[in-house]
């Protein structure tokens, strides 16, 4: 496959992911606290189907570990605001089924191909780590929320969801800059400037709160 059929795979996919920060950060602008819009979960299912495929195209392990770690996540949300059972039974399908086989293939008799996946010479084993490790706390952020939402019974977007976001794309920008990866450098130049963004919404939403609290 071309490489500019690759990228455009990528940008679609980081473009879709920037807006569902946009509108995020719109609707909790209105709301002048942090908002979860539904837009925003099935933005980002979309989004990191195409991310997947996007990794996948380019043997990059680091980004497809990313997006398998929170692809579910992304649908449980919609299915705690019960929008998974509004979408098409063949998209469903095609959303479940595709990543799928896509991990199956990888497997030659039950070993993953390593030549592919770890030993590509564009990406130096330190390069990896870090990229691994960048994709892991940018994924962590996701697993917190899921549990946090679990608890409250609601789809929810709490501080600790955002502070992981700014550690997590700071060291996927370190990793895209050397990678040389435009698609990655894009979409998470974007997101640090919402996530700060959300961060200090939330702390004025609280502090005024303690505010209401404290004069009650």
């Amino acid at each position: 496959m071309s490489d500019w059929l690759i990228y455009s795979i990528g940008f679609i996919a980081q473009i879709l992911f920037s807006s569902r920060l946009i509108i995020q950060w719109i609707v909790s602008e209105k709301h002048q606290k942090v908002v979860t819009p539904t837009t925003f979960w099935t933005l980002s299912l979309v989004a990191s189907f195409l991310l997947f495929i996007y990794g996948y195209l380019r043997n990059d392990f680091a980004i497809m570990l990313g997006q398998s770690l929170t692809y579910f996540i992304y649908i449980r949300n919609l299915q705690l605001q019960g929008e998974w059972v509004k979408f098409p039974k063949i998209l469903q399908v095609i959303l479940l089924g595709v990543p799928t086989l896509i991990a199956i293939y990888y497997f030659n008799n039950n070993v993953l191909d390593r030549e592919l996946l770890f030993k590509n010479e564009d990406i130096p084993l330190w390069l990896l780590i870090l990229g691994i490790v960048s994709q892991v706390i940018f994924t962590f952020r996701f697993v917190y929320q899921w549990l946090y939402s679990e608890h409250k019974k609601q789809s929810a977007l709490p501080f600790g969801f955002w502070l992981l976001s700014l550690v997590g794309s700071l060291l996927i920008l370190t990793y895209a800059i050397i990678r040389k990866d435009p698609v990655l450098f894009v979409g998470h130049t974007l997101g640090l400037m919402i996530y700060v963004r959300n961060l200090f919404l939330i702390q004025k939403t609280n502090a005024k709160k303690a505010t209401e609290k404290t004069h009650n």
